[in-house]
């Protein structure tokens, strides 16, 4: 069989080139008669990965030297309790509630202390940002937290809120590596790579280095100080070898295709033909405000329930799977990753003119 467009919101699509080069590399990599699956995290060979891997990502984004690049297991999820546990030093924090998943981080720190939801986009199924340009910011905060980009619900931050000088920490995992940021705008922003750079299981942490330290809570478990990991080049532990693997030869991909302004290019492409056709369509319609639409997740719906499904069974008879919306909200959801070929785009839209012409 051919290979699928595939829509999935993670894990999700890989460059085809990345694959390929892995394929080749599996049973041996580089002459050592081994797969990187299979050789040790202390070895020669696999010190040149991370490191090359932590390099071609500081020059993707323009780290600046006093950030530390941490590759550690548990994905984004794990961070919910990470963050405050190293950062609650008040035990204060601030957080807008965009999504599922700031949702959950703002319930996993108020374990930790007063976790305040400062701005909401609940009331209206998260289908929005709320304006963050003067937010009622704790003045004992010890950090704010967004997730800029929701993944179930479509929407992206385009403007990141005034924390009014408080520390500013942001999941990116679902628009990681997709356009250009300012590192140093942030405290810490971190994602999990299965989105849109690697495998399940890893998570890339961007920390700025005065924040990491061992004035944490008391109770933090050592794996889960982030100095535990800085001061072992994250390898305290035996890393997720075989992802941080695969992220660097995405990270080599990106610089090769033109970095991450020309990524940003072609990821506006991509969203334009989708979010044209929807905002033209009689059938299928966009469930986000338009000034907060993200480039890399899409959801949209009929309004009729069997009408989703009948779409969703097609699609994936057709070969664009993983079109199913979240199960919290139901609908569709086409995730337009980095590695989604323009072209997939392109035939999904022409797949949809053509059910809503024989349907509507």
């Amino acid at each position: 069989m051919d290979r699928v467009y595939n829509f999935s919101a993670g894990p999700a699509v890989l460059p085809e080139e990345v694959l390929r080069e892995a394929q080749e590399e599996m049973m041996n990599y580089r002459g050592c008669g081994m797969s990187v699956m299979e050789m040790s995290h202390r070895s020669k060979m696999f010190d040149e990965i991370i490191d090359e891997a932590e390099a071609d990502l500081r020059t993707l984004l323009q780290i600046p030297d006093d950030y530390a690049v941490l590759f550690m297991q548990g994905g984004a999820t794990l961070q919910f309790a990470q963050i405050p546990m190293n950062l609650m030093k008040n035990r204060v924090a601030d957080y807008i509630v965009t999504g599922t998943w700031a949702k959950k981080a703002w319930q996993e720190a108020a374990i930790f202390g007063q976790a305040n939801k400062i701005a909401s986009s609940e009331d209206k199924m998260f289908s929005y940002i709320p304006d963050c340009s003067d937010l009622p910011v704790s003045p004992d905060a010890d950090y704010v937290y967004i997730c800029e980009n929701n993944t179930i619900y479509g929407t992206k931050y385009h403007t990141l809120p005034n924390t009014k000088g408080k520390i500013l920490v942001s999941d990116v995992s679902s628009c990681f590596l997709s356009e250009p940021i300012d590192v140093t705008k942030y405290g810490i922003v971190y994602g999990g790579v299965q989105k849109n750079i690697g495998p399940a299981g890893l998570v890339v942490s961007i920390i700025r280095k005065d924040l990491i330290t061992d004035d944490v809570l008391e109770g933090t478990p050592t794996y889960m100080k982030f100095k535990t990991h800085a001061d072992n080049r994250s390898m305290y532990n035996t890393p997720n070898c075989y992802a941080i693997y695969i992220c660097g030869k995405v990270f080599k991909w990106l610089l090769a295709t033109g970095g991450l302004a020309k990524r940003k290019e072609i990821n506006e492409q991509k969203a334009a033909i989708l979010y044209d056709y929807l905002d033209s369509s009689k059938m299928f319609t966009g469930t986000v405000e338009k000034k907060d639409r993200s480039l890399m997740n899409v959801p949209f719906v009929t309004g009729d329930k069997d009408l989703d499904a009948k779409f969703i069974k097609e699609a994936t008879d057709a070969g664009f799977v993983n079109l199913k919306g979240h199960r919290s909200v139901g609908g569709m959801r086409a995730s337009i990753y980095n590695a989604m070929p323009v072209e997939g785009v392109q035939k999904l839209t022409e797949f949809m003119k053509h059910f809503e012409e024989v349907n509507g």
